[in-house]
């Protein structure tokens, strides 16, 4: 059985003693660690800021503490926290979201962490890592750990739905799983999987199509990103989050920066909250599943633009 990320974290905590693992009474994917990491083991309760604020004072004493909460509560609850005590001073605090995106499925809008990353974008020095499931998750967690950064992990220990042709993980690289000139997709996280599957759809109906799974969006792969654009006559971008300041917003920065054209079609939540329900009506719902995501890329890269 593939390692599990309580079984990965645990590892390399045992290992290395500054390693302190918190959570603001979120354990479920760390249920075993109190027994294994004992003092190191904090549950500060429902206080994600106070959580955030004694996770600096921890990393100011040479720890590396990894904090564990909802997703949408670390990164608004505390955001203030996560700017001036660690953005600011650079401190390697690792701060782990769960349920991101419509990983929050049955949930409502208060719970819909579908801005994220824009606010972790927006301070300065805060990488960002967006696992497409549990076996890049426990990937990356070895460089995120060892990283003198401070850094926003986008949990998501779902089993894989694509067989990645990069098992291991490097900062800033993204992976290459197709090449293809009519089309490429752009996406991270748990849409790698919708992706792959609208791939799929729309190679058997005779379109060439690139899939790229940019893995952390801080830093990105621009080169990954521009060659796509250059390489194919549509580029997407696919996210569970709002296209304000997420994906969508860093390559069509990306692009005006780097001076290149491309016919751009971005797809995600505008502005608005995604209808609630379990994740695979969620996706189907939205037109997020595979065969929804295929029409809406069907339908523009049939539709005459030109990238001129």
């Amino acid at each position: 059985m593939p390692e599990t990320y309580e079984e990965a974290l645990g590892r390399l905590a045992e290992k290395d003693d500054r390693i302190v693992v918190m959570t603001a009474e979120n354990r479920a994917a760390i249920r075993g660690l109190p027994a294994r990491l004992g003092p190191r083991f904090v549950d500060v309760g429902i206080c994600e800021q106070t959580m955030v604020g004694m996770a600096a004072g921890l990393a100011l004493r040479g720890r590396i503490p990894v904090v564990h909460a909802l997703a949408t509560f670390l990164t608004m609850r505390a955001f203030e926290f996560i700017r001036t005590d660690v953005g600011l001073p650079g401190l390697p605090v690792k701060l782990v979201g769960a349920i991101p995106g419509v990983l929050s499925e049955a949930n409502g809008p208060t719970h819909q962490a579908i801005e994220d990353v824009a606010l972790m974008r927006a301070i300065p020095g805060l990488d960002i890592v967006c696992p497409a499931d549990a076996e890049e998750l426990v990937a990356a967690l070895p460089a995120v750990l060892s990283s003198p950064r401070p850094t926003y992990i986008r949990f998501n220990d779902k089993p894989a739905q694509v067989s990645h042709v990069v098992p291991s993980f490097e900062w800033g690289r993204a992976e290459s799983l197709s090449r293809g000139s009519d089309v490429a997709i752009l996406t991270y996280g748990t849409m790698l999987g919708p992706c792959d599957a609208a791939r799929a759809v729309l190679e058997r109906e005779g379109l060439s199509v690139a899939l790229v799974n940019l893995r952390s969006l801080v830093p990105l792969d621009e080169e990954a990103v521009l060659g796509a654009a250059r390489s194919a006559r549509l580029l997407v971008t696919i996210e569970d989050h709002f296209l304000q300041g997420g994906l969508a917003s860093l390559v069509a920065e990306t692009l005006i920066r780097r001076q290149v054209r491309a016919d751009l079609q971005t797809i995600g939540f505008d502005g608005r909250w995604f209808r609630t329900g379990l994740l695979n009506d969620v996706l189907r719902v939205e037109h997020l599943d595979g065969p929804g995501l295929a029409a809406r890329i069907r339908e523009r890269a049939r539709g005459g633009r030109s990238r001129a």
